[in-house]
């Protein structure tokens, strides 16, 4: 690994300089490569590297009345759960039977220690988790309505200091896939460094997947373009997709990424249903009926879900079935990751609906 850390020492400067669901999801998948397939010999530490945001949540609900000011309003419950893109999805896939690691930034506190408890609880590797003492971890007040849907106050924290001095190149090296999970919400990450990642990645020869988050700063392809082209599968929501592309017809979404040069595009357009673009035809999967409670960590489950079909070796159908299955037990608990099963337990699920 000498040239790996001789490389990392001469692009940090360049890396640093440039840094300034529901129970159903809608998906369209375009020119989908083979399935993957290891091959005779090949050998990973992890099946993925997830690098992206960790966020502790407060989740209150009920939360139907925002009480003015000076005034209460009694609820339910208040919990502290683990969320943000990367945790919650590299918990997920690990609950799956994948081996994940983690890479991120958390700061020196009990809601950075909460954070790597949980990680280290489900078996995902932290080995790549910077801890600064400087700044507080990232964490969340999430309010939960009755009918499950939720809306966000955020402190971005840790999370916008993680830049390309801290990502840790020895744990993508020994990754097969490498998920990029939380884009809009890393400022020192971002845009131009964020790219040089992924293009250093796919020189090591791996499998790169991008998700979004909503950038409520409105710079959206501005920060994403550099991207583009070093992404093999890019994942975000319909909404999302909508404020990048300037398109809303889901074919011409797909049109303006791969344009753009990502290799296949995933949207997520939460419980609407799947429908997968396949040689030319949009094939439609139906959402499984489930009772939803919290849709929080919803669009990760479904990603999470999407990559443990690629690592299992499923056509892209049943990718989406998958992918829609971990989603509905997502929603069907509270926190992000709370309800996920074992791969095996999943595939009953799916069975049984």
């Amino acid at each position: 690994m000498d040239w790996l850390r001789k490389r990392h020492s001469r692009r940090c400067c360049e890396g640093c300089t440039k840094a300034g669901n529901t129970h159903g999801e809608m998906l369209l998948v375009t020119d989908m490569p083979a399935i993957i397939k290891q091959t005779k010999g090949d050998s990973y530490m992890f099946d993925v590297a997830c690098i992206g945001i960790l966020v502790a949540d407060l989740i209150a609900k009920p939360v139907d009345t925002i009480p003015g000011a000076g005034l209460l309003e009694r609820i339910d419950s208040i919990g502290l759960y683990s969320g943000g893109c990367a945790m919650s999805a590299g918990i997920d896939m690990s609950k799956l039977g994948l081996k994940t690691a983690v890479l991120g930034k958390i700061g020196n506190d009990s809601f950075g220690e909460f954070l790597r408890s949980e990680l280290l609880k489900y078996h995902v590797n932290c080995d790549g988790l910077a801890v600064d003492p400087s700044v507080q971890t990232s964490a969340s007040v999430v309010l939960s309505a009755s009918e499950g849907e939720r809306s966000f106050l955020h402190c971005i924290g840790a999370n916008g200091t993680y830049g390309y001095h801290d990502v840790d190149f020895g744990i993508i090296q020994n990754s097969r896939i490498v998920f990029v999970a939380g884009t809009m919400l890393m400022d020192a990450f971002d845009g131009e460094t964020s790219a040089t990642v992924l293009r250093m990645a796919k020189e090591m020869n791996k499998i790169t997947v991008l998700d979004t988050a909503w950038d409520s700063k409105g710079r959206w392809m501005n920060v994403l373009r550099p991207c583009m082209p070093h992404i093999d599968y890019f994942l975000p929501s319909m909404d999302e997709a909508v404020m990048l592309s300037g398109k809303k017809d889901p074919a011409e979404i797909c049109d303006v990424f791969l344009a753009m040069g990502a290799k296949n595009v995933v949207i997520k357009n939460g419980k609407d249903g799947c429908f997968v673009h396949r040689e030319g035809m949009l094939i439609g999967i139906p959402p499984y009926t489930c009772n939803a409670i919290d849709t929080t960590g919803a669009g990760d489950s479904f990603c999470a879900g999407w990559i443990t079909g690629l690592i299992k070796g499923l056509d892209i159908v049943e990718c989406g079935k998958f992918a829609n299955a971990v989603g509905a037990h997502c929603v069907m608990e509270m926190g992000a990751t709370t309800g996920i099963k074992s791969y095996e337990e999943i595939h009953e699920f799916m069975n049984q609906a």
